[in-house]
């Protein structure tokens, strides 16, 4: 789990905005104080000062106006005395000076100043307050000794006559260091308080990120899937609201997790026991998720197809592009029979995921493996065209001859009988086409049924060898290698005699003259194997499989010529396929062929005969 950083603490957050909240209101109460503060000591020491002068200005006023004897003092002594007398009383007051109205000096307070005494003021702001009449102070500082000094310049007026001036220096230093220990006795109150409200800040922080805190920890178990923890809840306030719905909140999650994950598992049963291909995409086309019958379908692994384009997997590039996919959705035939080196084909479905706003998630796409239907549907479409083709010709040759009979060929005693009897071979050819049309039509029935029962083959493979031997035009020789004892059979002894008519018939339509035929019956274990073999010109190993399938003939022509119809060997192929037997061929071209055909046998024990 990350820790947070004391710095980005909330904690630390709240105890800062706390302490600042307060050293701001702490700050504008402080200036706001000592400046009203220093206003009313200023206004306190200026009023007690203009007081004094006030007092003074009027009796000097009162020296300055009086009429005087000769035996009276100079009006300077009574000025000095005045001003001996004011300086003693006021301890603030550093010198005093009074100034007539023809800038001479007529009165120093300080002692060693008295020399000053009748000389002329250089001073340009009495000269000032001489010619206006109205006071005025200054605050400045004094060089020598660092301290700042008050003046003042108070005119002494009498019946609207300016009679001088007087300039009162004073200290006035002690109102700014009663207004330093003022703010030095605020710095610690302040200093005080800010400690005493970090402390406070401290606890008040530690009940609003407490529960914060366990619900942090809590989001962070449940970000790993932990949904045991709950957080403890410390009051009824909004903090204490959000710790119990944080608390329901982690319970819906773990009902909707475990729901989730139900249906994830089901899903996944299901993708994983599908006999189709399923293929999700996102919206941009790229594969997400693919089961394993879609792997096997394509030859994939699921490991290297994710995050692939669709489009490449399903080699479809050249043909459409995802935009296309997503309008048509339509299905797709893809063809894979050249990478698979056989007949392979696929159907591709495509359904969109999509929004109720309209809005395209990505795509599903189910694929089906239709290479047997497609099997099927070509040998039907190859069936009927047989059909056709095997029908049109004897019809056609039927048709020929009867128009030439209607034309009167039937009166030309040398030619009818002729075209009567190809007529007939012809009427006849089409009846075993018919015929073994409707055999193979019941043996592809479902509820077809064979007449079984025990008879000896050996006997019965005689017996239709026998019948060939008797029957057959051409010079051929039959060669046996049948068992003398008897081997009793379950089987159905019309359709298997058909059996050996087919496959006899064959191999003497393509025997050659003074060829040989054998015939052959051997135990294998379980089985009772029946082979032909000819001398004829033997059939090409690529087309090996396809003798017997319908329709399919070595030489068609040689085929046509005896009256085949290209269904024995397919139907003798149903009909040991029906007994649980199994048929196949071997041939090597130019020296003949071999069909081969087993039957289910079960050898009986001595004590069942006797």
């Amino acid at each position: 789990m990350n820790k947070v950083g004391l710095f980005r603490s909330i904690h630390l957050k709240i105890v800062l905005i706390y302490v600042l909240l307060i050293l701001v209101a702490m700050q504008i109460i402080g200036v706001y104080f000592v400046r009203e503060l220093e206003d009313q000591l200023m206004n306190n020491f200026k009023t007690s000062m203009n007081e004094r002068v006030d007092l003074l200005a009027l009796n000097i006023e009162e020296e300055l106006t009086r009429e005087r004897d000769e035996e009276d003092p100079p009006p300077e002594q009574d000025i000095k005395r005045l001003l001996s007398d004011s300086d003693s009383e006021a301890v603030d007051i550093t010198e005093v000076r009074v100034i007539d109205n023809r800038n001479r000096i007529v009165g120093i307070s300080d002692a060693s100043g008295q020399g000053l005494v009748g000389q002329r003021t250089t001073d340009q702001q009495v000269q000032r307050v001489l010619n206006t009449g109205q006071e005025e102070d200054r605050i400045f500082l004094d060089r020598q000794t660092g301290k700042r000094i008050w003046m003042l310049y108070k005119p002494i007026i009498a019946n609207q006559e300016v009679l001088g001036v007087i300039h009162l220096i004073a200290k006035i230093e002690t109102v700014y260091e009663q207004l330093g220990e003022i703010n030095n006795i605020m710095a610690s109150g302040t200093a005080i308080a800010l400690g005493i409200t970090a402390i406070l800040g401290v606890v008040l922080a530690q009940t609003i990120t407490r529960p914060i805190s366990d619900m942090r920890k809590q989001a962070l178990a449940m970000a790993k899937g932990n949904f045991s923890r709950k957080v403890k809840v410390y009051g009824d306030d909004e903090i204490g609201q959000l710790a119990v719905t944080f608390n329901n909140l982690t319970k819906k999650l773990q009902e909707a997790q475990a729901t989730t994950e139900g249906e994830r598992r089901k899903l996944s049963s299901v993708l994983s026991y599908m006999t189709d291909g399923v293929i999700a995409t996102d919206r941009k086309g790229r594969v997400i998720l693919i089961n394993e019958p879609a792997a096997k379908l394509l030859g994939v692994s699921r490991k290297n197809v994710l995050a692939k384009p669709i489009i490449e997997l399903l080699n479809l590039e050249e043909t459409t592009n995802f935009e296309d996919l997503l309008k048509e959705q339509d299905s797709v035939i893809m063809d894979f029979s050249k990478e698979h080196g056989k007949t392979y084909i696929l159907r591709a479905n495509f359904s969109i995921i999509q929004k109720e706003t309209g809005f395209v998630n990505g795509l599903i796409t189910v694929l089906h493996d239709i290479t047997e239907q497609e099997k099927i549907d070509m040998e039907r479409r190859e069936f009927v065209a047989n059909v056709s083709h095997e029908l049109r010709t004897p019809l056609t040759t039927m048709r020929s001859y009867l128009e030439a009979l209607a034309e009167g060929a039937w009166k030309d005693e040398a030619i009818a009988p002729n075209f009567l009897n190809v007529t007939q071979t012809e009427t006849e050819r089409m009846i075993r086409l018919v015929n073994d049309l409707l055999q193979l039509s019941r043996l592809d029935s479902q509820d077809y049924q064979l007449t079984k029962g025990l008879y000896d083959i050996t006997h019965l493979f005689n017996r239709v060898v026998d019948r060939f031997e008797l029957s057959k035009e051409q010079n051929v020789e039959f060669t046996r290698q049948i068992p003398e004892q008897p081997l009793f059979v379950d089987i159905d002894e019309d359709k298997l005699t058909q059996v050996l008519d087919n496959i006899i018939s064959n191999a003497l339509k393509y025997s050659p003259e003074g060829g040989h035929v054998t015939f052959t019956i051997e135990e294998v274990p379980e089985m009772i194997q029946i082979s032909v073999q000819d001398e004829g010109v033997g059939v090409p190993q690529e087309n090996l499989d396809k003798i017997f399938e319908r329709f399919y003939r070595v030489d068609k022509a040689r085929s046509r010529k005896l009256g085949g119809t290209g269904l024995g060997l397919a139907i003798a192929k149903e009909v040991v396929l029906a007994h649980g037997g199994d048929i196949w061929a071997t041939s090597e071209e130019g020296k003949g062929t071999k069909v081969m055909f087993t039957l289910p046998y079960d050898r009986p024990e001595e004590d069942e005969w006797s």
